[in-house]
């Protein structure tokens, strides 16, 4: 599986690269690949047809149409991203079981720092105390899948009180560093999900 680190970017430059990795994997001539990296503030909107009536005041923010599924979501520095390209096939032709196994990450990732992550059965996404850290989307053509997930290591949590992140109140979703009350290496939490990426995906 090849892993590509792309630093920090705005979100059209990560999306124009996930196009062009997205059709050589269709196209067979490169491996599944996880892209690795971090937004500029931005509001994607998923397909679900609530989504635009849940952005209330993006201010300067840009706001986004994108292929995966979903509603509103913010994506913006210090939280890592991270999406697969993967080809399903076989018994892994399974776009639940992919979710699930994005979301097994995420709470793996959660419990190397100490914390208890988990799901929510109404919900997707990786869940702590009630509260969601981790936002999950994926969109899939030919059965290769793109998009994926977004874990709040220390974003600023003040851009989804602009939303209705997911469709729900923005006093739900919080961030690893404040559920632990102490800051964080960026660094380590992306190796570890990174890890947990190939773990559950490979």
């Amino acid at each position: 599986m090849i892993v590509e680190h792309l630093g920090r970017l705005a979100y059209r430059a990560a999306h124009a690269r996930q196009l062009q990795v997205l059709a050589e994997r269709i196209a067979g001539d490169r491996e599944d690949t996880l892209l690795v990296l971090e937004h500029e503030p931005v509001y994607t909107l998923g397909r679900r047809r609530t989504s635009a009536a849940n952005v209330l005041d993006p201010g300067e923010v840009p706001v986004v149409e994108v292929e995966r599924g979903g509603d509103v979501t913010f994506h913006g520095p210090g939280q890592l991203v991270v999406y697969p390209v993967i080809q399903l096939s076989g018994p892994r032709a399974d776009l639940h079981d992919h979710l699930r196994r994005l979301e097994e990450a995420a709470i793996r990732t959660c419990g190397d720092f100490g914390l208890d992550a988990g799901r929510d059965p109404r919900n997707t996404g990786a869940w702590v105390g009630g509260r969601k850290l981790c936002s999950v989307g994926i969109a899939c053509r030919r059965w290769v899948t793109w998009h994926g997930l977004a874990l709040n290591v220390d974003v600023d949590l003040a851009y989804f009180r602009r939303i209705h992140p997911c469709g729900l109140d923005s006093d739900l979703l919080t961030s690893m560093a404040v559920e632990l009350g102490q800051p964080l290496d960026r660094e380590q939490v992306r190796h570890a999900l990174v890890a947990h990426l190939q773990e559950c995906l490979g």
